[in-house]
């Protein structure tokens, strides 16, 4: 295969604004509304690669890791598989479903960008039920469309981890593996694998048409580019925004027509929690605010954080896969000592806490058991005074626990 050019040529009259890039088309566009707004299909190649290390494209499904070092490692065997994840199993996102649904074409344009810059074999496209219909009708669109492969994903939470989605795939049952090499060495019957969420498609997309100098003419050095967010909670509006990186914690709330908050949940049920005196952080992967799963749950002043968290860590203890001690045993040890500290504790129930958390970390056949102890830590240093106040039979936000 002949490297193409990585972008169109400079000045062209289809680059969208460099903050709102995702819907330019406008919802639900077919395939020729499509590329009256973007321009011609994306070339790529070996040229895509280096263009996304221009740009400083990261992961949108929460690890955040470059692009470009995903594809070139995956592009390095023989015969790779790509799955586009659009699982979403993050109950409070609506952001890759969202995308699905208004945008299916930016999608696929990266994921057969990507399939084409590592040579891939095979094209999967991995979403929810309620995404299916669109992407299969956006397929049957294209003239390049028969070269996905559409897949099914349960709705779980853990559905969308990456060696869920190669098992769902291949083996139609969604749960994570235990992993001695990465999936860019074996993955999918054994071939490298290249799995990305849906919404970095369809920046890679975008990259593979502008270029990485392009995808920068928004957001900052440490975090360029667009992304899109869930707001959620106790707001009078939320919904699904595109921002640029970097943006204040603060002003994504403004644009929702908040008013005080107690505290953010950000990065969602795997995020930590950012007490209200720190919501001016910036959204960023090396920042005290990490956007996660690209999900923000304000919590109003009236409520109280410990109780969220315990439901929340009661739900993610129900949504383990059941395939390893962390899970098994660790997870719903700690869902019931967050609950107890949520209500009246004992002496040493936040001590507790703590060490259950800490031995959960790093254990798993997966991150779910990192993820959750990574809450539950945040909740313990942003809700002290309310564990202090529990202790003593009363709630920092109201009233008895």
């Amino acid at each position: 295969m002949n490297a193409r050019p990585a972008a169109v040529a400079t000045g062209s009259p289809t680059r969208p604004d460099t903050a709102g890039r995702l819907f330019v088309a406008g919802a639900g566009a077919g395939h020729e509304a499509h590329l009256a707004a973007y321009g011609p299909a994306p070339s790529s190649g070996t040229d895509l690669i280096r263009e996304l290390e221009l740009s400083g494209l990261t992961g949108r499904g929460g690890a955040a890791f470059p692009v470009w070092r995903k594809l070139a490692a995956t592009a390095a065997g023989r015969r790779p598989v790509v799955i586009g994840n659009g699982a979403e199993g993050e109950p409070r996102s609506r952001k890759d479903a969202t995308l699905v649904q208004h945008a299916p074409h930016l999608v696929v344009d990266g994921l057969l960008a990507a399939a084409d810059a590592v040579r891939a074999s095979r094209v999967y496209l991995y979403v929810r039920s309620g995404s299916g219909t669109p992407i299969r009708r956006a397929l049957a669109e294209r003239p390049d469309g028969g070269r996905v492969r559409v897949v099914v994903a349960p709705h779980t939470f853990v559905s969308g981890e990456a060696g869920a989605v190669v098992n769902a795939v291949g083996q139609g049952v969604a749960l994570p593996t235990d992993r001695l090499h990465r999936l860019s060495e074996t993955g999918l019957d054994g071939r490298p694998t290249l799995v990305h969420n849906v919404e970095t498609l369809a920046h890679l997309g975008l990259v593979a048409r502008y270029g990485g100098s392009w995808f920068r003419g928004a957001g900052t050095l440490e975090d360029p580019g667009t992304r899109l967010v869930t707001v959620s909670g106790d707001l009078p509006a939320g919904g699904v925004l595109e921002i640029p990186g970097g943006t204040r914690v603060a002003d994504v709330l403004a644009a929702c027509g908040t008013g005080p908050v107690a505290a953010v949940l950000v990065g969602g049920y795997h995020g930590a929690w950012l007490p209200a005196a720190e919501v001016d952080a910036r959204l960023s992967p090396s920042g005290r605010a990490v956007p996660g799963a690209g999900v923000l749950i304000a919590l109003g002043p009236g409520r109280c954080g410990l109780h969220l968290t315990a439901q929340i860590v009661r739900y993610l203890a129900g949504q383990s896969a059941g395939q390893c001690g962390p899970c098994r045993f660790g997870l719903p040890a700690l869902a019931g000592a967050v609950g107890e500290l949520a209500g009246r504790p004992a002496v040493g129930t936040e001590g507790r806490v703590r060490r259950l958390a800490t031995t959960v970390a790093g254990r798993g056949a997966c991150h779910h058991p990192d993820g959750t102890s990574r809450l539950v830590l945040s909740a313990l240093d942003a809700f002290a005074d309310d564990v202090a106040a529990h202790a003593t039979g009363r709630c920092v936000a109201g009233g008895r626990p």
